[in-house]
């Protein structure tokens, strides 16, 4: 394949790829902008595995057929409600791609220039591809080269530990409070001045010891980083290191003189800031904030003390609610994920509105573990996309709702966010669904749910507690109804 065709290949692969993610923005057009994804990025891995310069091809085939066979065993055992932590996993091998990327341009780029110092042609070299690229670059270019080498091992060292811990705490394997080692964020400040220092010895002449230490004091700052974060601001963790993936991407496509990495790396990594934007902004809090260490883990609920007791009901008396009811909202959250409810409450949806009643879904930005998760499982268990609503479109509705049904929520749903100034959630936009004239929470337990902040909601005159799981406590309730 020739250089022009690349070029071609790439441009059209931009292109699909721009359109995936414009296409990304509703639930109708989202199945075609996947395709344009997958095509995309199909021809973008052809067009550079057969493009010039390439050698080795075989070994390439086979890795990327091992890489593909891997991918698709994967996918197909992980539910839909493990989505979260798969892509926190995917978004570990981007940052480690770029690290040892970076490792191996700093080690060819020793053994071309040690070539050229005694006197080799580079028709005597025999090098191609990036090889020659390197061959070929003077002393400006050499030194950019290092500053990318360095960017793409620092981001990528960060993204690859930084992804590992969000893993585990989306997956329950590591505690999901918020952790650091003693000094806080001085030693996170610390290990970034070492990696700059390290990075300038590098640039002026250092060995490939000097980026070996900033991969390894790097993937300290992303471990202690995200183990610094509350489970409650995971979601915003998970957009963040997309945005992270990204920009190694882009740092990898400058180190090898790709184009179209570079402009994937950039989609990704601005669309995964706005994202992050877009859920702090959805909890009413800055970036900042956030990746310096959120809330969570550590709050006993704010500094209000909460009047009342937790009054539980069964299903027979949710089923009666329901019978009375004109007006339903229900607002899922990460316990209906875990419980794979989705589609006992598609069921349920379905025979309320069959019974006349109006139901729809009210979905708070970062409910769930990942943006969007929500409305993914509801997709996936075939509810109506025009019944299922933003905060912003439903909030002022609640006020006219004769029943709410609440299913694993708790931070997205806490009246302390508007009347506790001393909540760790103060100020954050929550669904008002102590408005409706009866709340009905489905939990597992009295808990306070895995931000470990407790829920005035609960205590509420109007709420009852329907405790279960939440499969088998709608399952139930369809029994009744």
């Amino acid at each position: 394949m020739g250089l022009g065709i690349q070029s071609a290949a790439y441009i059209v692969a931009t292109i699909l790829f721009i359109l995936a993610l414009g296409g990304l923005k509703d639930e109708e057009s989202a199945k075609r902008a996947i395709w344009y994804g997958i095509v995309g990025m199909a021809l973008a891995v052809f067009a550079t595995v057969f493009g010039p310069g390439v050698q080795n091809l075989l070994i390439i085939l086979v890795a990327v057929a091992a890489g593909g066979f891997a991918g698709w065993f994967i996918a197909g055992k992980v539910q839909m409600t493990e989505m979260p932590q798969l892509v926190a996993a995917l978004h570990s091998f981007v940052g480690l791609a770029a690290v040892f990327i970076g490792l191996n341009a700093d080690i060819m780029l020793g053994a071309v220039s040690a070539m050229r110092d005694s006197g080799m042609s580079l028709e005597d070299a025999g090098l191609t591809g990036f090889g020659e690229k390197l061959w070929n670059k003077d002393t400006v270019e050499i030194a950019i080269l290092k500053v990318e080498v360095f960017l793409g091992i620092f981001i990528g060292a960060v993204t690859f530990t930084g992804s590992i811990i969000a893993f585990g705490k989306l997956a329950g394997k590591v505690d999901g409070k918020s952790s650091q080692l003693p000094g806080g964020h001085m030693l996170n400040l610390g290990s970034v001045i070492a990696c700059l220092i390290l990075g300038i010895l590098y640039y002026n002449g250092a060995g490939i010891w000097a980026p070996v230490l900033v991969a390894i004091i790097a993937g300290f700052i992303g471990y202690h980083l995200i183990m610094g974060i509350g489970g409650a601001d995971m979601p915003v963790v998970v957009s963040m290191l997309n945005s992270y993936s990204g920009w190694a991407a882009a740092a990898i496509g400058f180190t090898l003189e790709n184009d179209l990495l570079i402009v994937t790396g950039a989609l990704v990594g601005s669309s995964g800031a706005i994202l992050s934007y877009i859920m702090c902004k959805g909890m009413n809090r800055s970036f900042v904030s956030v990746i310096l260490g959120g809330w969570g883990g550590e709050s006993s609920g704010g500094s209000q003390d909460i009047d009342g007791e937790m009054v539980a009901i069964d299903a027979d008396g949710v089923a009666d609610a329901l019978q009375d009811a004109d007006s339903v909202i229900i607002v899922p959250g990460y316990g209906m994920a875990v419980a794979q409810a989705q589609q006992a409450v598609s069921e349920l949806t379905k025979k309320l509105r069959d019974a006349g009643k109006k139901v729809r879904f009210a979905i708070h930005p970062v409910a769930g573990r990942l943006p969007g998760h929500m409305n993914v499982l509801l997709a996936e268990a075939k509810v109506p996309y025009d019944i299922v609503l933003e905060m912003d479109e439903i909030n002022d509705d609640f006020k006219d709702t004769d029943v709410v049904i609440v299913i694993g929520s708790n931070d997205i749903v806490n009246p302390a966010a508007n009347d506790d100034p001393g909540s760790p959630i103060a100020g954050m936009p929550v669904l008002h669904v102590w408005e409706a004239n009866q709340v009905f929470v489905s939990k597992r337990g009295s808990g306070t749910g895995y931000s470990g902040i407790e829920n005035p909601l609960f205590y509420k005159e109007n709420t009852r507690m329907f405790y279960g799981d939440a499969k088998e406590s709608v399952n139930e309730l369809l029994k009744k109804l």
